[in-house]
């Protein structure tokens, strides 16, 4: 990996830290603080959010009628991401003990939060709950299979994706092959040596 390519790395990750501290100067805005885990809204803002509101009646029949309509389809997903959630968590939990690779935080990825927004109504919140997990599941089994990338084959595509995980731009550049088993080690031992935060 090139000079100026370090660089312009290291210069992403000091931006996406900004942009995390941006965000989290935004949200404190919003009147909230934890309790443990759960969110709190201040008196006045729940009471807001409260008559915000949409009866259920309303939602199902005069403003989302395709969502009650296309509810089941959606719902059906449930059962392969169940089971790619049993698939993955025990794939990590037996193979990255013998690659000596730090396990992934499922609570890092899947966060069941918003079914406390008081301006939501149940479908909205169930919607919320189903949606966290699976977008939360898919974002836990994208870092498994970016470690385990990390560990067999850190090397970029040829063809450029529109989408990849946070470990491929540090990857070796499609057909860099000198000294390939050296760095592959090198790779392998980042890994290895990474702790969760």
């Amino acid at each position: 990996m090139g000079k100026r390519i370090r660089e312009i790395l290291r210069q992403i990750t000091a931006l996406e830290g900004e942009l995390k501290s941006a965000l989290d100067e935004k949200e404190s805005e919003l009147l909230y603080h934890f309790n443990g885990k759960r969110v709190k809204f201040t008196g006045s803002i729940r009471a807001a959010h409260r008559k915000l509101k949409l009866n259920v009646f309303r939602w199902i029949v005069v403003d989302r009628p395709q969502n009650f309509l296309t509810g089941p389809l959606i719902y059906g997903l449930i059962f392969p991401i169940v089971f790619l959630d049993m698939y993955v968590s025990l794939y990590q939990l037996i193979c990255f003990p013998i690659y000596k690779i730090e396990k992934v935080r499922r609570a890092d990825y899947i966060s069941f939060d918003r079914q406390h927004l008081q301006y939501l109504n149940f479908f909205e919140r169930f919607h919320c709950v189903y949606c966290s997990y699976a977008n939360g599941l898919l974002a836990y089994v994208s870092e498994i299979a970016a470690r385990t990338e990390q560990y067999f084959c850190p090397i970029k595509h040829a063809q450029k994706l529109l989408g990849s995980h946070a470990r491929y731009a540090r990857f070796l550049a499609y057909g860099d092959a000198a000294d390939y088993h050296a760095k592959l080690e090198e790779y392998r031992i980042a890994l290895q040596n990474e702790k969760s935060v």
